[in-house]
């Protein structure tokens, strides 16, 4: 399925897509956010049944980020090498990762063990993120840049369905259909299980829906449209002075990077700060030697490999996905701290529990779980009209205001003492939502050459993973050394980072 492609002169626009079309390119991403939902919503739950203690649990799940910040690059970079006469380009990965995931689901409630249960999340992560990442550069490959906004918006819009539909399963099936949702010690809920088994069979006809119903441009053909990113000088063709001062930016850049993470252990250690601050180090340290190991490589001429040529790009990074990067880190960094604090801030400072075991705490935190359904819920609705909206102003514009009105919304959750009135910044955290899935990936695309579209979709994915393992790695210090421990501080703080992100995302050089 490898294809090698040569550059072709530009000059063609690619036709403009019905909204149909980019109905069915955009309908396996509802089976896709089916898997990320069930996976997010019941993974505690299924470790916490086989025995995981509550301290085990964030070691547990650290194989979500990590998968992905490995998987999803090394997708990109093959599926921009790939080229099937049936299937196309991105098509055969959306098809082996579902049935990859469809299997895991099934599994991945009849885990025997813990540790089977932790085994199984590993795979069922990297299987979906074999089907996920594809569909970022899909958009890019397939629309014009005037429908790129609308083609990530649609995806915008079946994330946010498929997490309400798929978070509240588990629950649908025991209120409506009268299946049990407890079960003996040790065992997984009948609920629980029939969820993953219907997730696995929505992930897996949504995703067979895109792979039949759907087009792709042969690799010769997508060369010549004009509306991608300029095309890069092939590595073969660089001289070998070219490829000495590139290996040597490698090994500086690994250098620096490796020192700082030595530095960070060594810190650490003497001021005896909480263990998981290591993870952040420990990346540093293991980017560091890679760019070493890469660099070296490529000054004596052995360039020719993935390895090289994956590290080498990463360097290299267009000037509007630096800037983007940015937007990005500040983004998640407030989803994440929301994520991780939202349960805690709302149960302690608007009902006054602090005990997880009183009728006060289980209130406040089914009524949490219900206001993240309304914001996902909310987030569909508005991703329908964030095109407009962009059509009329820009895109950096409208992704500027819906960050800010997040931002403020988080931050308005403090002065709340009703529990009722937090359905209101829900909407301004949909909004944002709505906008974080849509609006970045489309300012990304017109940026990115057509023969790397995929490769540097997944190393965008970088910019969500590292601020979710920074806010679990920091949130935590910062909470209990500067707010004694109150975590309603932890959403001021993730609402004035979306703000800033908002702000950020102002300089970003956007060709619409």
């Amino acid at each position: 399925m490898a294809s090698t492609t040569t550059p072709a002169a530009k000059g063609l626009s690619k036709p403009r897509l019905t909204f149909w079309q980019i109905w069915n390119m955009s309908f396996g991403f509802l089976g896709i956010q089916f898997g990320f939902a069930l996976q997010n919503a019941n993974t505690s739950r299924i470790f916490e049944t086989l025995g995981a203690d509550v301290e085990q649990i964030p070691i547990l799940w650290i194989a979500a980020p990590l998968t992905g910040l490995l998987v999803q690059p090394i997708v990109g970079y093959f599926s921009d090498r790939t080229w099937h006469p049936t299937l196309g380009r991105r098509r055969p990965y959306f098809l082996v990762g579902a049935i990859l995931a469809s299997i895991a689901l099934c599994f991945m409630p009849n885990s025997p063990t813990l540790w089977a249960a932790a085994g199984m999340l590993w795979i069922m992560d990297a299987s979906i993120n074999i089907s996920m990442e594809p569909f970022r550069a899909f958009v890019g490959d397939n629309l014009p840049s005037e429908q790129r906004t609308t083609g990530f918006a649609m995806q915008s819009f079946f994330i946010g369905t498929g997490a309400v539909i798929a978070s509240m399963l588990p629950w649908m099936l025991t209120n409506w259909f009268g299946v049990s949702n407890i079960a003996a010690e040790g065992e997984i809920a009948d609920s629980v299980k029939w969820s993953f088994y219907l997730g696995a069979m929505v992930f897996l006809l949504a995703v067979l829906w895109t792979v039949f119903r759907s087009h792709e441009y042969p690799p010769e053909q997508l060369q010549q449209f004009d509306d991608t990113g300029e095309d890069e000088v092939p590595i073969e063709a660089l001289s070998s002075g070219e490829l000495q001062q590139r290996g040597g930016m490698m090994n500086r850049a690994g250098g620096i990077a490796a020192g700082l993470g030595i530095v960070s252990v060594i810190g650490l250690v003497q001021a005896e700060l909480n263990k998981e601050l290591y993870v952040l180090a420990a990346m540093l340290v293991a980017v560091g030697l890679l760019w070493l190991a890469a660099g070296g490589m490529m000054r004596k001429g052995n360039y020719q490999n993935g390895f090289v040529t994956i590290m080498s790009d990463l360097l290299r990074m267009p000037t509007a996905m630096k800037q983007l990067a940015v937007v990005q880190f500040f983004s998640w960094f407030a989803l994440f701290s929301m994520w991780i604090y939202t349960t805690s801030a709302v149960t302690r400072h608007i009902y006054g529990a602090t005990d997880a075991t009183s009728v006060a705490y289980n209130e406040g935190a089914d009524w949490v779980s219900l206001l993240f359904a309304v914001y996902n819920g909310i987030a569909a609705v508005v991703a329908i009209g964030l095109p407009w909206l962009a059509k009329r102003t820009s895109r950096r514009f409208t992704h500027m205001v819906c960050l800010v009105i997040g931002g403020l919304s988080l931050i308005s959750i403090y002065f709340l003492s009703n529990p009722d009135l937090l359905l209101l910044p829900m909407i301004g955290i949909g909004i944002a939502w709505a906008s974080i899935l849509s609006m970045p990936y489309a300012m990304l695309a017109g940026a990115l050459p057509a023969d790397k579209m995929g490769y540097y979709m997944g190393v965008f994915n970088f910019f969500i993973v590292i601020p979710q393992i920074v806010a679990a790695t920091i949130l935590g210090f910062i909470v209990g050394y500067f707010f004694d421990g109150l975590a309603i501080y932890a959403l001021i703080v993730g609402g004035a980072s979306m703000i800033l992100a908002g702000v950020l995302s102002l300089r970003v050089e956007d060709e619409e």
